[in-house]
C-alpha cells in the first residue's frame, strides 16, 4: 500500500534495453503504404499514424478500437524479426501492438485514456525506435523524453500529450499488455508505485466524498442503494472510529 499522499507512477523507465540498430532496420521492412492515419483526427495536429503488428484477426487495414476479439500477429510483424524479439521479452499476454509514428512538428493534444493503467489490467509499454530529445511527452504537467532503445511504461489514464519538435518522425513500438505478476514485479523492481486500492470498493469513492455518496444513496428508494449505503457506512466507521448508522 502506498504511503499517505503518495501518487501512483505516471511513467517509468523499465530495466530492459534493446538493440536499437536492429529495431531500426526492421522499420525498413515496413512499406510507406502500410502506415494508417489515426482515426481520431481531433486528437492531434499534423500527422499521427500507425502500423498494426498485432490486431484483432491479424488485420492490417484498420486501427479502430474494439472491445473484444481474438488478437493475432499481423503479416507485417512476421517480416520484422527484431521487433518480434523485443516483444517476446515481455512474459505476458499481449493485445494490440503497433508502431506509432508522430510526424515532425506534430502535436497530440493532452487527454486521458480511461482504464489505461497497470492497476486496471492494461499495461501500456513504449519502446522508442526513432526519436529525438526534442520529441517529448507532457505527462501530468511534466515534460518527459522517452529515450531510444529502452522500455517505458506510460500510465495512459494520466493526463498526457506529445509534441515532436524535431525534424523527423518519432516512431515508438507500443505494446498493450495484460497485467500479470511478471509485469507487476518488473514495475515494482523499477521503483514503480501502485495506485492504492479503494477501501470502499470503487476508486471514485474516498474518505473525502464518502459521506456525500452515502447521503445520495439513502435518498434513493431502492433497497440495493440502502444496502450499499450501509456497507459504505460500516467501512467509513471502521476507518474513522465514527459510529455506524444503527
Amino acid at each position: 500500500m502506498n504511503s499517505p499522499g503518495t501518487a501512483p507512477t505516471p511513467y517509468l523507465k523499465l530495466p530492459l534495453a534493446f538493440d536499437l540498430a536492429r529495431l531500426q532496420g526492421d522499420l525498413q521492412r515496413v512499406a510507406p503504404s502500410e502506415w494508417i492515419s489515426h482515426f481520431n483526427t481531433s486528437a492531434y495536429e499534423t500527422g499521427w499514424s500507425c502500423v498494426p503488428l498485432r490486431s484483432v484477426e491479424g488485420r492490417t487495414d484498420h486501427i479502430m478500437p474494439v472491445e473484444s476479439g481474438r488478437f493475432e500477429d499481423t503479416a507485417i510483424l512476421a517480416r520484422c524479426p527484431h521487433l518480434r524479439h523485443a516483444i517476446d521479452q515481455f512474459q505476458c499476454e499481449k493485445t494490440s501492438i503497433r508502431l506509432m509514428g508522430l510526424e515532425a512538428g506534430a502535436v497530440i493534444h493532452e487527454h486521458r485514456d480511461a482504464g489505461g493503467a497497470l492497476e486496471d489490467g492494461l499495461t501500456r509499454l513504449h519502446i522508442p525506435v526513432q526519436t529525438s530529445p526534442l520529441a517529448t511527452y507532457r505527462i501530468e504537467g511534466e515534460e518527459v523524453h522517452f529515450s531510444a532503445g529502452n522500455a517505458w511504461y506510460l500510465n495512459a489514464s494520466c493526463l498526457h500529450g506529445a509534441h515532436n519538435r524535431s525534424a523527423r518522425a518519432r516512431i515508438h513500438l507500443m505494446i498493450d499488455c495484460v497485467t500479470n505478476p511478471w509485469l507487476t514485479q518488473l514495475f515494482l523492481a523499477a521503483g514503480g508505485v501502485l495506485r492504492e486500492s479503494s477501501p470502499y470498493g470503487d476508486p471514485s469513492i474516498h474518505d473525502g466524498n464518502v459521506l456525500q455518496v452515502i447521503a445520495a444513496l439513502r435518498a434513493s428508494s431502492h433497497a440495493s442503494a440502502a444496502q450499499l449505503a450501509d456497507r459504505l457506512q460500516e467501512t467509513h466507521a471502521s476507518r474513522t472510529g465514527a459510529a455506524a448508522r444503527p
